[in-house]
């Protein structure tokens, strides 16, 4: 059974979208810093695919038809010219960078995030200072005379 001509045409659309795209595309080569961090791109990869095509073949009206007929009016099986095309488009958007180092990763966002989560980013940054600043009160020892 012979291919449609269509299917060429989806098999290259898709072999090109899979060249671009690959796992290095979302998540980036990591880049080690000079103090011990390492710092990997994040991004946004969006893919579009649209495929379509066509038989056609021309009466003596010059009007398209569904093919050649016989005497009884039966569709004759003939080849038909084939007129097709098919495209892909792919979007990439950086969304942030991971910051691994220091026991802890963080998320910095490129359009910098709301407030509110710029907030609970450093809130345990500010316990962890305020618990510097101050100090516990010791414990009083227990009296163990019964």
């Amino acid at each position: 059974m012979n291919s449609h001509p269509i299917e060429a045409l989806m098999r290259t659309a898709m072999e090109s979208i899979k060249e671009m795209v690959d796992v290095n595309t979302i998540v980036g080569e990591p880049v080690e810093t000079h103090d011990g961090k390492v710092i990997i791109p994040v991004t946004k990869v969006l893919c579009g695919f649209a495929a379509g095509g066509g038989d056609y073949t021309l009466n003596n009206a010059g009007f398209a038809s569904g093919g050649p007929k016989d005497g009884n009016g039966n569709q004759k099986s003939a080849s038909f010219p084939f007129g097709g095309g098919s495209g892909a488009g792919v979007s990439v958007q950086p969304v942030g960078f991971l910051v691994v180092g220091d026991d802890e990763i963080k998320l910095l966002p490129v359009d910098g995030g709301t407030p509110i989560d710029r907030i609970i980013d450093l809130t345990p940054r500010l316990i962890s200072q305020l618990q510097e600043i101050w100090p516990r009160p010791k414990e009083k020892p227990k009296d163990e005379t019964l």
